[in-house]
């Protein structure tokens, strides 16, 4: 079973409160299902008109290579071609750094991802995590 909407709203209501409770500079906050399909966004006032495109890369690549975005930045640092291949082959849509974030079910199993940015990449996924858990799920940062 996939995200539902209401597990998507919660997920960007709690991710912005989070921002709002730790001082973050305005956040952006994507949440994709399994297959890197948008099911909601929402950008704060303030933020960046980009930041649309920086939160789907970073949740992009996670779902897409099951590897959050930490992981990816550790792979790109020890492996830098494999990560410029992946992103190639995904026609530049990976953001390889901490605030992407995959989203597990009870079973361990992907359901999704989370992609925020606006602050530092690692308050970018504290805030995602925070909206993962308030919503009941697990989440891999």
């Amino acid at each position: 079973m996939g995200l539902s909407l209401e597990q998507v709203r919660v997920i960007i209501r709690a991710a912005l409160e989070k921002g709002h409770e730790l001082g973050l500079k305005p956040l952006s906050v994507i949440v994709l299902d399994a297959g890197g399909h948008v099911l909601g966004f929402e950008r704060e006032d303030g933020a960046a008109p980009g930041r649309f495109a920086i939160a789907q890369g970073k949740a992009y690549g996670s779902v897409m290579l099951g590897m959050a975005g930490t992981a990816q930045m550790q792979r790109a640092e020890a492996q830098a071609y494999f990560i410029a291949a992946a992103n190639a082959a995904y026609g530049g849509q990976l953001i390889p750094v901490p605030g992407g974030v995959l989203v597990r079910d009870d079973s361990g199993a992907v359901i999704g991802a989370v992609g925020v940015t606006g602050d530092t990449s690692d308050n970018d996924a504290a805030a995602a995590l925070a909206g993962i858990e308030a919503a009941g799920l697990q989440g891999e940062i």
